[in-house]
């Protein structure tokens, strides 16, 4: 008795799946570079602290209201300049975590068994 495999379209089926495995990488990296071109900015404490930050997650800018300064309470200054960095940081992560999801779902589509 013969087994039938169902045809898979043989080389140049594989040799098509690599080419869209290939356009993918090169889209995925092509989002990366562009995600981390990005800014953005970011406000604490009821907008007395506001971050700049870019995708890198490299700080561009912190504006602090003077109104706040106060030298007998540095600590809390401290605290809303930390908490407006750490939000910076997570919007910069949260977005990347997005985009790249994206391609999560591609990448199972192309149906290469064992690479992804």
């Amino acid at each position: 008795m013969k087994v039938r495999i169902p045809n898979q379209g043989g080389a140049a089926g594989m040799a098509g799946m690599l080419r869209q495995a290939q356009k993918l990488q090169e889209d995925m990296a092509a989002a990366q570079a562009e995600l981390e071109t990005r800014e953005y900015e970011v406000s604490a404490g009821g907008g007395v602290v506001t971050v700049k930050i870019n995708g890198k997650r490299e700080i561009l800018g912190l504006e602090i209201d003077p109104d706040v300064v106060d030298p007998d309470d540095v600590e809390t200054l401290s605290d809303i300049v930390m908490a407006a960095v750490n939000e910076a940081i997570r919007k910069v992560d949260t977005t990347a975590e997005a985009e790249m999801a994206k391609f999560s779902s591609q990448m199972g589509q192309l149906n290469l068994p064992g690479m992804f």
